[in-house]
């Protein structure tokens, strides 16, 4: 674990956030290199790195881990406190710079939800919990999010998700549905991979900022012009 427990105890945690990203059969290699730099290009965006470090009193705690089929999740980034520009950086370097571990299994969305509930369970103690998940489809191996919600320790936990739209027409009802869950919690959507970026972006910046839709500006990424 990266994270220092006596700098955790001199300094409050507002915010442990997960991103759980998908790396099923149905995600090619070129899509899995536009999350992996969306996720980067976010964490380096200047609206969001002031979010993280200016945002209220307290460090924002990250964690990473990719997930598909029933037993195949894996830390890409483990839990670590974005204290400065320095930690936020080699965070985005870790993401970048991690291979991909899976590439022929499933989708085993309620598998991975409960390894998110599991790897919570090691995270700084803070005042918000929250997992993103992001993916293109439904489960369609194993348990679904419903029964990781009743079996796996998800109380005071939102999970939002990235619903990437394209692959699967479903995939959309079915994150707001099923994958939803928790105090504030709330879908965003991508225009297929090549939107990955924009989307992760919007989605950091109200997580992070705990912010209800219309609540503030759209980050620097998605405003016009």
């Amino acid at each position: 674990m990266l994270w220092a427990a006596p700098a955790a105890a001199q300094t409050p945690c507002r915010l442990a956030l997960l991103l759980a990203l998908d790396v099923s059969s149905s995600v090619d290699a070129e899509e899995h290199e536009l999350q992996k730099a969306g996720i980067a290009a976010s964490l380096n965006d200047p609206d969001i790195r002031h979010a993280i470090l200016n945002g209220g009193p307290g460090t924002v705690a990250l964690a990473v881990y990719e997930w598909s089929g029933r037993r195949q999740s894996a830390v890409v980034q483990d839990w670590t406190l974005l204290t400065d520009a320095g930690a936020i950086e080699r965070a985005a370097g870790q993401i970048m710079g991690t291979a991909r571990s899976e590439t022929r299994f499933p989708t085993a969305m309620g598998y991975a939800l409960g390894f998110g509930a599991t790897m919570l369970r090691r995270a700084p103690d803070c005042t918000r919990r929250v997992i993103d998940v992001s993916g293109d489809g439904i489960t369609n191996d194993g348990f679904g999010p419903e029964l990781a919600y009743r079996h796996f320790p998800f109380d005071g936990v939102t999970v939002n998700g990235l619903a990437v739209l394209g692959a699967d027409p479903q995939v959309q009802d079915y994150y707001q549905d099923f994958v939803r869950h928790g105090p504030g919690a709330f879908v965003e959507t991508a225009e297929g991979y090549a939107g990955f970026r924009r989307a992760m972006t919007r989605k950091l910046f109200r997580e992070i900022n705990d912010m209800q839709v219309g609540g503030r500006a759209l980050p620097h990424a998605d405003r016009p012009g």
